[in-house]
């Protein structure tokens, strides 16, 4: 249990990301009018964003092989987490009302990223407890 609870949020977290990556790479279509985008630029956008997220996955899946030992790399993910929550945030209020379906596009990555901030600070918290 000591490792598994843990192991389990990162993991949770780490799979949402996961999905929204391959999602944007694999099927950006889906996705282009959301963000106010067109075309095959708005796809190569799109599927950049993708990307990454890949690459922003690095250290989750380290903290999910295993918490305890790659307590750091989970602090990045934490820390990448609130990072990503606050731009996104920022992103939101520099929308003016015209925009409201990209505005609701942002909203969900705050939602998204919020509960995924929520459920690694819960990780932290219990890996630093076994940690002392």
């Amino acid at each position: 249990m000591r490792i598994w609870l843990p192991r389990l949020l990162i993991g949770i977290v780490t799979a949402w990301n996961l999905q929204a990556a391959f999602a944007f790479i694999f099927a950006p279509s889906g996705f282009v009018r959301a963000y106010e985008l067109s075309g095959i630029p708005g796809e190569a956008a799109i599927r950049g964003f993708g990307i990454l997220f890949l690459m922003w996955n690095v250290p989750y899946l380290f903290a999910v092989k295993d918490p305890i030992r790659y307590s750091e790399a989970l602090t990045f993910a934490l820390l990448m987490q609130f990072i990503g929550l606050i731009g996104e945030t920022y992103i939101l209020f520099t929308l003016t009302v015209e925009h409201i379906l990209l505005k609701t596009s942002i909203l969900r990555f705050i939602i998204f990223d919020g509960t995924g901030l929520f459920l690694l600070a819960i990780a932290r918290l219990f890996v630093q407890d076994k940690k002392s």
